[in-house]
């Protein structure tokens, strides 16, 4: 049942296969219903590309609206190092504090294309890495980003224990990344 104002004409959709959450609403941001967005990249390109979002209520704490609703982006930008976005649907400050919370999420589909040789995290996640002898190092469990690059975090099982590795995301160890077969040859050692 929705507990967003009636007013509002939401469609209460499913979440698509090729959903991924990018964000979530964090506050209304000034008095025409726009809101800010807190996004979880620091590069929210799919946000910006997206005329779609789907809106999930939050994990924890009140829930606004249950369900997945379709809402239809006016704009999103950047503003002042964070994002905010204005939709159809909503026209006031209240509207828009009504959605405090909401998980975003995008079609996959509609991010922006890439170039040969960037990757987008949500397409390695689960990838299976392997070295140039062919031995398997783990599948991918996340990435993590710290100063100097990003960073493959990996989980194997050695033994009856479940085990993590860690190979620097850049040219150096990384040979070849085919999505299409799911797969990451690096060029890396079992025993680093």
């Amino acid at each position: 049942m929705t507990r967003i104002p009636m007013s509002l004409p939401f469609d209460s959709v499913d979440l698509p296969a090729d959903a991924v959450e990018v964000g979530r609403i964090g506050d209304a941001w000034g008095v025409k219903g726009w809101f800010k967005v807190l996004a979880f990249s620091n590069q929210p390109e799919a946000l910006f590309s997206a005329r779609q979002w789907y809106l999930q209520p939050p994990d924890r704490g009140a829930k606004p609206f249950d369900g997945t609703l379709l809402m239809r982006i006016r704009e999103a930008k950047e503003h002042s190092g964070s994002v905010v976005a204005s939709a159809q649907e909503i026209d006031d400050r209240t509207g828009a504090e009504g959605l405090r919370g909401a998980r975003v999420f995008v079609r996959r589909s509609s991010f922006p294309s890439t170039d040969s040789d960037e990757f987008y995290w949500v397409d390695l996640i689960g990838l299976d890495v392997v070295n140039r002898e062919g031995e398997s190092l783990g599948q991918i469990s996340e990435l993590i980003q710290n100063a100097a690059q990003t960073v493959l975090v990996m989980q194997y099982t050695a033994g009856d224990k479940v085990q993590e590795r860690m190979i620097p995301f850049v040219a150096a160890h990384v040979d070849a990344v085919d999505l299409a077969s799911r797969r990451i040859t690096v060029n890396w050692q079992t025993d680093y």
